[in-house]
């Protein structure tokens, strides 16, 4: 049987992936690049991100600027040679989206936009009113339909790597519609799947987001780097863990609590406050403080009792309604919108229930600047790639641009290795047959099914949110190591009911589940390993961050057998010694 063939494969249609199909099509056109997705490319969760994209352009800002904000708001775990690539790049990748056609938000005098976000103390970040994703997206996609070399597979779902020679040499994978099993080979492979906040029960992130291609590394011996570190949102709805955005509070939008408080200014934002004194700059903006601080902030209201409380759970108010219905209109249309929507309230007159919801994780798989993995022909760009720019805590609106940056970089990486390398497809798909096997045999009859990956599901949310959440500590992180070990051999034994080929989703949630269980195992004992308080990894039984010791990337390695290896690897220190974490300054 002849499979398909390519030079690059990306795995993932969102921002990161076709980022790097155009690279690889622009600089290198005699390559051929397949872009696998398991949704439409327009449906990747890049669409949903609303607030902006992070980049200096301002005279009063500097590069050096969006070093140290991007730095300290990491609580220096991030790479500081990776942080200055990033920055020094930015700007040129946003105006080149503007050049595809993104339509930026415009000042009176017509220049670009900006606003300011959680973590910076300057205005840098670029947006596209309240829908800056989308945006995006749709510029990215109509820009790569451009290309004759990529070939795009839309509802395709990848469950395995193949790794022939020592190389990533190409995909498994399902084509949903038909249910055919299909080897894809290539002699390069980039992951760009994004994260994996579906490992926890209250999230912004889309169904689709369940840890695929961090699991998908994982699984062929690539290390998988601070996942321990989790981002919460500040501000989701509660219930649905709908993403209000940063933006409603960087136009202005301020958090009470049930008693009409500001209570940001009762909690350590990194500044010490004077309340005697209104022009400090923290009250003018502490809402936008790092979103590790607001998310804890939260927990400590809620311990209190300061906390509103009802069918929608604990949650506390977002208030715009001093903006305005002409700004909400302009600048955050969608946030009155899904607000309407989503809790029945308008925003114009009334405050939002807002709780914190995790958002982003800002570890992933391993790479280098240029998106490479150790395993030769693995690439990773995007939120489920690790590069480090993020450390500890991701700042708000410097993920899209993130993107851009090392989604072009892991393509043309990728395309340069493709240059110098073959693909062997009779091996490729000889290997790959076993993984076929192992499909065909979930189908068998048996006792697991349906509401065995509902089951499974629902313990492996519980946990990590119990044992791993905003706050931890080593009883509840044991705990939460126990109950994955647990559900990581039950995993193994799940069955599919659904006999049906076309778009068979107790299928595809079973192997998703799957790569939850692997991503939950490395971010929870990754977590019990580090005896620290750093960023958003904030521990009870060790509240004070410890340089000496945890200076340093956790890397898990994944054991088919037993628990995952952690070990370490030393941050890069360039031009930023690690000193306070401080905001407002």
């Amino acid at each position: 049987m002849t499979i398909p063939v390519h030079d690059v494969l990306i795995v993932g249609g969102g921002g990161a992936g076709l980022r790097a199909a155009i690279a690889i099509a622009e600089t290198s056109p005699e390559l051929s690049v397949a872009v696998v997705s398991k949704v439409y490319p327009m449906r990747s969760h890049t669409v949903s991100a609303e607030g902006g994209s992070a980049a200096v352009i301002k005279d009063e800002d500097s590069l050096d600027h969006h070093c140290n904000d991007t730095i300290g708001g990491g609580d220096w775990l991030c790479d500081q040679d990776a942080v200055e690539l990033f920055v020094n790049e930015a700007p040129k990748e946003l105006t080149q989206l503007e050049h595809w056609g993104c339509p930026w938000s415009r000042e009176p005098d017509g220049s670009v936009a900006v606003r300011p976000f959680g973590g910076m103390k300057i205005k840098r970040t670029w947006f596209a009113a309240d829908k800056t994703g989308f945006h995006m997206l749709h510029t990215l996609f109509q820009t790569s339909l451009k290309y004759d070399p990529v070939k795009r597979y839309d509802e395709w779902f990848v469950f395995d790597l193949i790794v022939q020679d020592g190389r990533c040499q190409g995909v498994a994978a399902i084509e949903q519609k038909t249910g055919r099993l299909q080897t894809i080979a290539a002699k390069a492979v980039i992951l760009c799947t994004g994260g994996a906040g579906r490992i926890f029960p209250f999230t912004t992130n889309a169904a689709i987001k369940n840890g695929d291609g961090m699991a998908l590394a994982y699984r062929a011996g690539v290390p998988l780097k601070d996942m321990e570190f989790v981002q919460y949102h500040p501000t989701g709805l509660p219930g649905t863990g709908i993403l209000i955005t940063e933006a409603s509070r960087g136009e202005g939008g301020i958090l009470l609590n049930k008693h009409g408080r500001r209570y940001l200014q009762d909690h350590d934002l990194g500044t010490p406050l004077d309340v005697n004194d209104p022009n400090h700059p923290q009250l003018k903006s502490m809402e936008l403080g790092p979103r590790d601080r607001l998310s804890q902030a939260f927990y400590h209201e809620r311990e209190t009792g300061n906390v509103f409380e009802d069918a929608m759970g604990t949650y506390v108010h977002l208030d715009v309604t001093h903006l305005g219905e002409k700004k909400i209109n302009k600048k955050i249309p969608f946030v009155r919108a899904t607000a309407k929507n989503y809790a029945g309230v308008d925003c114009v007159h009334e405050p939002i229930p807002v709780r914190p919801v995790v958002h982003y994780m800002m570890g992933g798989v391993h790479t280098d600047i240029h998106g490479a993995t150790p395993l030769p022909g693995l690439y990773a760009a995007g939120e489920c790639a690790c590069v480090s720019i993020n450390g500890a805590n991701r700042l708000g609106s410097n993920s899209l641009t993130e993107l851009l940056v090392f989604g072009r970089r892991a393509g043309a990486s990728a395309a340069a290795f493709a240059k110098e390398n073959s693909v062997d497809a009779d091996a490729v798909e000889s290997q790959a047959q076993a993984r076929a096997d192992r499909i065909k045999s979930m189908y068998a009859e048996g006792k697991e099914g349906e509401g065995a990956i509902a089951e499974i599901r629902d313990a492996l949310v519980d946990t990590t949110e119990e044992g791993a959440g905003i706050y931890r500590e080593q009883k509840k992180l044991d705990a939460t190591c126990e109950v994955i070990r647990e559900l990581k051999a039950r995993v193994k034994d799940l069955k599919v009911t659904d006999r049906s080929k076309t778009f068979n989703t107790q299928l595809t949630s079973a192997l998703e589940l799957e790569f939850m269980v692997d991503t939950a195992e490395a971010l929870a004992f990754s977590a019990a390993a580090r005896k620290e308080s750093r960023g958003a990894h904030q521990r009870l039984d060790h509240p004070e961050r410890d340089d000496d010791k945890y200076m340093r990337h956790s890397m898990a390695h994944r054991k088919e057998d037993g628990d995952p290896k952690i070990d370490y690897l030393d941050v890069v220190i360039t031009r930023w010694p690690p000193g306070d974490r401080v905001y407002g300054k």
